[in-house]
């Protein structure tokens, strides 16, 4: 694990109290559409859902710029087909920079986040699959032969979204890849798009004190099927984090010494 980045200075009271402004209004904009598209989604089911949830992220965008002066910027293609997209996870910034990106977003998500009132609803009915971490491998099994059954099924799959790394990370930190992405890779032979992100000089992993900026969230080349097992989490793991480190070294970080 690397060293980690001077501490920024402290936050003045303005900027705290738009963060405070943030939460509030998102917590109440998050009930607003959600509870306004429950009927379409009763309808119409996923469709209807993934638009509703699209709306939703694209609105918590917009009051990250009109709170608290950050933007994201999206790089590289984004996918359209079914596929993993494997990506470096610093805060719940690049969780909606990513899933605003792309056409089909769901997600590998702990199964206490269906727990959340509203969204967590709307994360299981867009296409996330919830996981009990306790299960170990049979999760993975199980998470594969759902996979493997919505692509069969006419349905589809979308852009399923995962954390190689298991958790949000500080920039700088570099953690060691849970083995589950490559074990995925390998059950279902979906291509993997690595993205890297600086999204966490601007947005703390905790999501308290955000500082005005233009992060960058990029999505790079396909890891296509043909690449031999034993290679694959070497090279995603080299690729996500090789270019989220440049991505911060544009920005100005430059991590502590020692």
């Amino acid at each position: 694990m690397s060293a980690q980045s001077s501490t920024p200075g402290p936050l003045g009271p303005w900027q705290y109290l738009q963060n405070a402004l943030y939460y509030l209004h998102i917590g109440l904009a998050t009930v607003a559409i959600g509870m306004g598209g429950l009927p379409w989604v009763m309808m119409r089911g996923r469709a209807a859902a993934s638009a509703v949830a699209g709306r939703w992220v694209g609105y918590l965008l917009w009051a990250a710029r009109l709170h608290l002066g950050v933007t994201c910027e999206v790089r590289g293609t984004p996918p359209t087909g079914d596929c993993i997209v494997a990506a470096k996870h610093q805060c719940f910034l690049d969780i909606l920079a990513i899933a605003h990106a792309v056409k089909r977003p769901a997600f590998i998500m702990k199964r206490e986040v269906m727990r959340v009132p509203v969204m967590g609803w709307y994360a299981y009915k867009v296409g996330g699959i919830p996981i009990d971490r306790s299960r170990g491998r049979d999760a993975l099994r199980a998470i594969s032969g759902e996979i493997n059954a919505r692509m069969t099924s006419g349905e589809g799959l979308g852009q399923l979204i995962i954390y190689p790394e298991g958790t949000r990370t500080r920039p700088g930190e570099h953690r060691d890849y849970k083995h589950g992405v490559g074990t995925l890779r390998a059950a279902t032979t979906l291509p993997v798009v690595p993205v890297a992100v600086n999204t966490g000089l601007f947005w703390p992993r905790k999501g308290w004190g955000v500082r005005p900026g233009r992060a960058v969230v990029e999505f790079l080349p396909v890891i296509g099927a043909d690449l031999p097992r034993h290679a694959f989490m070497p090279r995603l793991r080299a690729e996500i984090e090789d270019h989220s480190d440049r991505l911060m070294a544009e920005a100005g970080f430059a991590p502590d010494a020692g």
